[in-house]
This record gives structure tokens, C-alpha cells and sequence, in this order.
């Protein structure tokens, strides 16, 4: 997306005012679709996951329940920052890069989406499956790290072969992540005898959690070959939906019917309980 804002040479962050970047975002139906889409399904799914929650009683799953709604609490305060184009800016592509030199609209308010409630994510899946307090502080430490290396390859725009490290660094960071899941976190699961929805949103979570970085590779921060900023942004919402209120909702469905086995793990063990030294 280019506007003919004139900046000063050398110039990377483009001046122009917020209601210049609201203006830009209404007047293109695709990209402000994707966030007033998302704005009602995370209001509605705040809605829907406190009636899930009206009988839940037990400490454990009420610390469940609470990491998981801020899920859509976070993407609603989030993508109304995007809509309004406070967490929007114009950026100014590096030498290199497809779109080199040309202004580019930069949504990097996802990232600081993706910070908070991802780890509101991780934090729920460990609760459940009472992994220990290591490992469950390692996974959102570096899930967090993933999220900030990746604003910062979306916002480096001095050298191109820069932003592709952070890229490389970010996805090191998503490595821990899903090493974490895809082993002890498994078999603690299964301890805690919830094996079969951890699987589920599991499988989930990896699958979709796989699709960020190759959104971030193909569209107009990476090799451009998608150069529309409203088809990137539909990308990361559609992931959005599927990876925060699908996976929330199957979460808290379980959990409200099976709160006794949530509570008996926390009480068996001595992993990330509540009540655990």
C-alpha cells in the first residue's frame, strides 16, 4: 500500500496523524473487514465464555477459566487499537526488499496482541495439563521473546537482511515453544488425565501457531509475494479466530464438564497447581 506522503530522506517511521491512518483503514473494505470481523467475534466470545463458566467452582479451573477469557479480552481491546490506527503506522521499506523504498502500512499492534494473549494461551494448556512451574515460566518467556523478535523484524527498516535475522531468532523462540508442547507437556497431559483434549488443542495450537510465520514470509513483510496489506491482515485474522475463540471455547467446554478432573490433578501432583510452593 502506497500513499503520497512525502518524508524527509532517509526517513524510516512516516509522520502522518492517526486519523490519517483511520481514514486509510476505512476507505480499504478488505483490511477494515478484518478487524471489524474480529472486534465482534472476540465481544461475543467474552459473552459466551462467562455463561460456559457460571458453574465452575474449583480453584484450578477457575484459574483456567480466567487465563482463557482474557483471550478474546485482550483481542478486543487489541484490534480496536488497529482499527482506530493507534497501533498502525506507515514504515518505509529498506533497500532489498521487494517493496524497497516504498510506504508500507505496518499493523504492528499485533505484536503486542500476540504478546499478551498467547501467553494467556500457554498459561491455560499448562494449567491443564499441570505441567511443572519451570517449565511452564520457560515456555511463556519464550513465547513472549517470539512475539517481541517478531516486531522487531516487522519494524527494522534500515537493513533488510536485519529483519530476516529477528525472523530467524523469533522462530528459535517458537522452537522452545513447541518443543515444549509436542513432548513433556504431552505426557504430563496424560498424567493429569486430560490426554485427549490437550491433544486436540494441541494440534490446534501447533498447526496454527505455524501459520503466523509463513503469513509474516509471503506477505508484505517478508518476501512480498502477497503485496495487498487487507489479504495479509485477513491471514492473521482467520488465524486469529480459529487459534483464540475456537481454541477457548473447546477449552472451557471441557473444563466446565469435566471440573473434577481438573481438580483432582491439581490436588495429586505438585506442578503448576495454585497451590503449589
Amino acid at each position: 500500500m502506497q500513499l503520497g506522503l512525502s518524508t524527509a530522506p532517509g526517513a524510516t517511521l512516516l509522520q502522518v496523524s492517526q486519523s490519517d491512518v483511520f481514514s486509510q483503514i476505512q476507505n480499504d473494505a478488505l483490511l477494515s473487514s478484518s478487524l471489524w470481523v474480529n472486534i465482534a467475534l472476540a465481544g461475543l466470545s467474552t459473552l459466551l465464555f462467562v455463561y460456559l463458566a457460571r458453574g465452575v467452582s474449583t480453584p484450578r479451573a477457575k484459574l483456567i477459566w480466567a487465563a482463557t477469557l482474557m483471550i478474546p479480552l485482550i483481542s478486543l481491546s487489541s484490534y480496536t487499537a488497529l482499527v482506530s490506527g493507534l497501533t498502525v503506522g506507515l514504515i518505509e521499506m529498506p533497500a532489498g526488499h521487494p517493496l524497497g523504498g516504498q510506504e508500507v502500512l505496518s499493523q504492528w499492534g499485533r505484536y503486542l496482541t500476540w504478546a499478551l494473549s498467547t501467553p494467556m494461551i500457554l498459561l491455560a494448556l499448562g494449567l491443564l495439563a499441570d505441567v511443572d512451574r519451570g517449565s511452564l515460566f520457560t515456555v511463556i518467556v519464550a513465547d513472549i521473546a517470539m512475539c517481541v523478535t517478531g516486531l522487531a523484524a516487522a519494524l527494522i527498516t534500515s537493513s533488510y537482511l536485519l529483519r530476516w535475522v529477528f525472523y530467524l531468532i523469533s522462530c528459535a523462540f517458537f522452537a522452545v515453544v513447541l518443543y515444549a508442547l509436542l513432548t513433556e507437556w504431552a505426557d504430563a497431559a496424560t498424567a493429569a488425565g486430560a490426554g485427549e483434549i490437550f491433544d486436540t488443542l494441541r494440534a490446534l495450537t501447533v498447526v496454527l501457531w505455524l501459520g503466523y510465520p509463513i503469513v509474516w514470509a509471503l506477505g508484505v513483510e517478508g518476501l512480498a509475494l502477497v503485496q495487498s496489506v487487507g489479504v495479509t491482515s485477513w491471514a492473521y485474522s482467520g488465524l486469529d479466530v480459529v487459534a483464540k475463540y475456537v481454541f477457548a471455547y473447546l477449552l472451557l467446554r471441557w473444563v466446565a464438564d469435566n471440573e473434577g478432573t481438573v481438580a483432582a490433578a491439581g490436588e495429586s501432583t505438585g506442578g503448576a497447581s495454585p497451590a503449589a510452593d
